[in-house]
């Protein structure tokens, strides 16, 4: 029973029991009864006139019948009257449930949700429920679909405009499959239904037209674990953390860098932030404290990524001097420094991004501007390697891994998608994206659905 009785509840929440005639008639009874005395009288009328255990009851004990029939006509309603001797309506509520216990096993409320709960927010994080599902925990579970083969795109599915002055600088799922979120040039931090590619209204914040916000172009940003929180880096060098579900700002770090922030991330744990910048360092910084923890110093330009390595003890960072770098996290000391472009010229060529394999965390795939991507290992030797194939024009901007790891997307100066195969080492598929510049690219957890966006403000969704 709740506090303030829900009939209706009370009754479909019965409706799948198999009750005794005598039982369903002591609840119909009382809930009439209650009904009397929140003056909910059409809800008590109908429900004492028109259901069948009071029916049955008009009929086994007019008597009984009756009475509720004049509680009803009269215009106060006197517990005295209602309830008979030595009894009350806190009494009579605890011999029902009572009863109403024995047809029913019960588990302890609170577990039971929890589980349940729990539940749900795995399926969720496992993407087996499609953003927006709403779930009846007492009538079973949403469509779950099997795991989806990993296929490359061939086709668009959604396109999402903005406006020239304000394209996508970054973009990213959540790790729960639930949010697309991109940050613009603008500032804006906007949450999107890539199902539709519309804006999200079932998010208040942004129904209220009410957005996460940025002083200066959002550069980077990312999810914690959860799902729960989303981190953005600006142009200015701040870094902002947020409340996906309310849109509230949690921590503010005014002075994150001294120039761009060029990527960020939380710790496994979700206690700190890790960022890179223009300012050629790399930082952790502290969500509770909201201080700059430590500083890794040693890249001699532009650091385009950190991330921490599966063991949780080091981080590996990509540059524009052209190397990567690994570094102990506690002691930020520079422990191993590889230059992944081969050749006369390679000193100086950028390193874009780096991506830990999923499936063999000692290997991590290099995306430098060349049209050559490779997979590296910790000790900085070059396991395979995959090219465009292209002399101009084939060099690559930007890179993601599909989430197992099974194909390696680049995209190049040219506009153009390539999707390469680890298993097989070739170049199975090219795509024309944009039309201009293309920024930057993002595949869904676990859908085979890639976000690909560009200077000519459009976001592209695409599917296989």
């Amino acid at each position: 029973y709740q506090r303030r009785v829900r009939g209706d509840t009370v009754l479909i929440a019965i409706q799948s029991l198999k009750l005794p005639d005598n039982k369903l008639i002591d609840l119909y009874e009382h809930i009439v009864l209650e009904l009397i005395e929140l003056r909910e009288l059409s809800a008590a009328r109908s429900l004492l006139r028109q259901t069948d255990p009071m029916i049955m009851l008009k009929q086994l004990q007019p008597d009984r019948y009756i009475h509720l029939e004049t509680l009803l006509a009269r215009s106060y309603f006197d517990p005295r009257e209602a309830y008979p001797e030595g009894s009350s309506k806190e009494r009579r509520r605890a011999a029902i449930a009572q009863a109403l216990a024995g047809e029913v096993s019960v588990v302890p409320p609170a577990r039971m949700l929890a589980l349940l709960g729990q539940a749900l927010k795995w399926q969720q994080h496992q993407g087996q429920l499609p953003p927006g599902t709403s779930i009846d925990v007492f009538r079973g579970k949403a469509a779950v679909k099997d795991e989806e083969e990993e296929k490359y795109p061939t086709q668009l599915s959604r396109t999402i405009k903005f406006g020239g002055k304000s394209h996508p600088e970054c973009c990213k799922y959540s790790p729960d499959g639930q949010y697309l979120v991109t940050g613009t040039l603008d500032g804006f931090i906007e949450v999107w239904n890539f199902t539709t590619g519309k804006i999200r209204k079932d998010l208040r914040y942004q129904a209220q037209e009410q957005f996460m916000l940025m002083d200066d172009a959002v550069s980077c940003m990312n999810f914690s674990r959860d799902s729960e929180m989303l981190s953005t880096g600006s142009q200015d060098g701040k870094i902002k953390v947020w409340k996906i579900q309310t849109g509230q700002c949690l921590r503010r770090f005014e002075k994150a860098h001294g120039a761009g922030v060029t990527c960020i991330t939380f710790s496994r744990d979700g206690s700190q932030l890790l960022s890179a910048s223009f300012d050629q360092t790399i930082r952790i910084h502290g969500l509770k404290s909201g201080k700059t923890l430590k500083e890794f110093r040693g890249h001699t330009s532009f650091v385009n990524e950190a991330q921490f390595t599966a063991d949780g003890h080091t981080i590996i960072s990509a540059s524009s001097d052209g190397t990567v770098k690994i570094w102990s996290l506690k002691s930020t000391e520079n422990l191993n420094t590889f230059k992944p472009a081969l050749g006369s010229s390679a000193s100086e060529i950028t390193v874009n991004s780096i991506h830990l394999l999923p499936r063999n965390t000692e290997q991590f795939v290099v995306c430098n501007r060349t049209n050559t991507v490779s997979i590296m290992n910790m000790q900085g030797q070059i396991v395979k390697s995959f090219s465009s194939g292209k002399r101009q024009g084939g060099d690559f901007v930007c890179c993601t891994l599909s989430p197992r790891g099974d194909w390696i997307y680049c995209v190049g100066e040219d506009h153009v998608l390539y999707c390469f195969s680890v298993s097989s080492g070739k170049l199975e598929r090219t795509l024309t994206v944009h039309d201009k510049e293309v920024i930057g690219i993002s595949h869904h957890p676990h859908q085979n659905l890639i976000a690909t966006f560009s200077e000519d403000g459009t976001l592209k969704l695409w599917k296989p």
